[in-house]
């Protein structure tokens, strides 16, 4: 259970958590009826399908876990649905958000969901024709697991798109009853359709609601947006979201969170279909419950206890608080085997992981500045995806060899463990970022601007420092330095004057003029205040000024006439 539905929670826990109080998605604050963003009829008849769809979607798995079951399969199999559902998202959501940063978010949305409906239909059919083995049923779930992979970067991307900063906070409302209304109701239907239909009609369903959001997505006609500076290529974007990472020490901190956080709430998914089938006996009916009463609990979480807990505690605080409760859960599915008692504490996890969830991809939010927020989004998922697939695996593995208790005892400690240790990676910190936009202006005194490909552009700044502020000095240099870096340089260093031990150069190389161009457009207001604290540093008789410097090719004039090049000419400045 849960391999792909947990793809779908994904891409719902976007809207749900990427909160209006988020520094970085930049929300207006206007007081809007949670139903207001349904005015709007693209995103009416796109909320519409996606609730059909994400039932569909649910009550799939459920099909899809009850005929692993009943062909036979052992409890490792049953827990390896997780991992091939979730596997995709570690593979291809990075090339994903890359391609929601470059193509037409539509056309993607209608690929993917084209995707997508030919796996369910595919499974369909083999399930009609009686064909249905342990592998097909996994590949079937590995094909759709491709599919969300590739539609969930696309679809966080889009939905503010259509509603407008306006109506995006009634949108993240709406996002989270659709996500909810999927946990509830799609157990439930397909517990219910399994004996009376059979898994092959809950399959074709699936495939009719994959139809209904391709209908929908056509409906939508975007606006072309025309960029002042050359976007960057596809492999250049990817390499860009990398080197980010690399440079941007809380965007690293959150997705070491995200990871461990999906080994823990991975056991839930690879676990639970066991504990449901093989140690309580459940018919599909019972099976379902125990997922629909996880989502009354996630309901439960988000609505009634989210806001208030964030009022009064920390981010970190209530992750802690968060893994804590789940790890206790997991300790309590080992021990309890009276139906109405484990669904209550299904239900309690189902709070716990909503929470968590949700504290998680908030702080997440805070720490992207816009430019590159597709990519680190779906980076986000590739990560907390890759420790689900990872714990599908591992918890399967340890339920074989050990048995289910022993397996849950240790992720109930993992939990706990987890949970005690995250202040040393506290996410707190996430609350002070501010990441508004504040590029720099254009340099004005080029009497001539390169073309856009022209390069490379070196910036050198002169800096002159007391020796009493050395240290002040090199603590902030290595931040700026992380700066150009994370934004588009490809080398960035400093240099002493060894005449003048107090001078320093810093020296910043990008690829070309446009990427210059970009790694000025991306400066946002709490790296600007670094620059405004380093000026203070100065004690020259003038402000520090940049002076850029174009790469030219090291030829002779005859070399140069022998190899057929001709210098690239300069425009005037507009």
């Amino acid at each position: 259970m849960f391999s792909a539905a947990t793809s779908t929670l994904l891409i719902q826990i976007i809207l749900v958590t990427s909160r209006a109080e988020s520094n970085s998605i930049q929300i207006v604050a206007v007081q809007t009826s949670i139903w207001s963003s349904l005015q709007n009829p693209v995103y009416f008849r796109l909320w519409s399908a996606l609730v059909i769809s994400g039932c569909c979607v649910s009550a799939h798995e459920m099909a899809a876990t009850w005929a692993m079951n009943s062909l036979g399969a052992p409890t490792l199999w049953l827990s390896l649905m997780s991992s091939a559902g979730t596997f995709p998202f570690f593979l291809f959501t990075l090339p994903a958000g890359a391609l929601a940063d470059l193509v037409d978010r539509p056309r993607l949305m209608r690929v993917f969901n084209c995707w997508l409906a030919c796996s369910a239909g595919l499974l369909a059919l083999l399930s009609f024709l009686n064909k249905l083995t342990p592998e097909i049923i996994l590949a079937g779930v590995f094909l759709l697991g491709i599919g969300f992979a590739f539609q969930a970067p696309v679809a966080s991307a889009s939905i503010p798109e259509i509603v407008g900063k306006d109506q995006l906070p009634s949108a993240v409302a709406l996002g989270g009853i659709q996500m909810n209304l999927a946990g509830i109701i799609g157990p439930a239907l397909g517990g219910l359709l399994i004996p009376l239909v059979g898994v092959t009609t809950v399959f074709a369903l699936n495939t009719v609601g994959f139809v209904l959001v391709f209908l929908a997505v056509l409906t939508w006609k975007r606006k072309t947006v025309v960029f002042e500076t050359p976007l960057e290529g596809f492999f250049d974007s990817l390499i860009g979201a990398v080197r980010y990472m690399r440079y941007a020490p809380g965007v690293r901190i959150v997705l070491l969170r995200n990871f461990t956080f999906g080994l823990l709430i991975g056991a839930t998914p690879a676990l639970l279909p066991v504990i449901g089938l093989k140690a309580l006996h459940m018919d599909p009916l019972h099976l379902g419950s125990v997922f629909t009463s996880m989502g009354l609990g996630s309901l439960v979480g988000a609505v009634l206890i989210l806001e208030p807990a964030r009022k009064r505690l920390k981010p970190n605080q209530m992750t802690v608080l968060a893994g804590v409760v789940l790890g206790v859960s997991y300790a309590l599915m080992a021990l309890i085997r009276h139906p109405q008692f484990f669904l209550l504490v299904a239900a309690v996890a189902g709070a716990a992981w909503t929470i968590a969830a949700s504290e998680l991809w908030v702080a997440g939010q805070r720490v992207i500045p816009d430019w590159i927020r597709g990519r680190l989004n779906a980076t986000h998922m590739m990560v907390s995806q890759g420790g689900i697939s990872l714990a599908g695996v591992l918890w399967g593995a340890l339920a074989t060899w050990w048995g289910l208790n022993w397996a849950l005892f240790l992720a109930s400690t993992l939990g706990i463990v987890g949970a005690l240790t995250a202040k040393r990676w506290s996410i707190d910190f996430s609350t002070e970022v501010n990441l508004e936009p504040d590029p720099l202006p254009l340099p004005s005194d080029l009497p001539y601007l390169p073309e856009a490909e022209d390069g490379p552009i070196t910036t050198a700044i002169e800096i002159e420092v007391a020796p009493e502020n050395h240290v002040r000095f090199f603590r902030l240099m290595k931040e700026i330095r992380r700066i150009f870096l994370r934004n588009g340089s490809f080398n960035a260093r400093l240099d002493q004057d060894m005449e003048n031990p107090n001078r320093f150069r810093l020296y910043a190389t990008a690829s070309s003029w446009a990427a210059h161009q970009r790694i000025g457009e991306r400066m946002t207001q709490d790296e600007h205040a670094l620059w405004s604290e380093l000026w203070t540093l100065h004690i020259g008789r003038e402000l520090p000024s940049a002076k850029r410097y174009l790469g030219i090719q090291h030829w002779t004039p005859d070399e140069a006439a022998a190899a057929r090049l001709k210098p690239a000419p300069l425009r005037k400045q507009k």
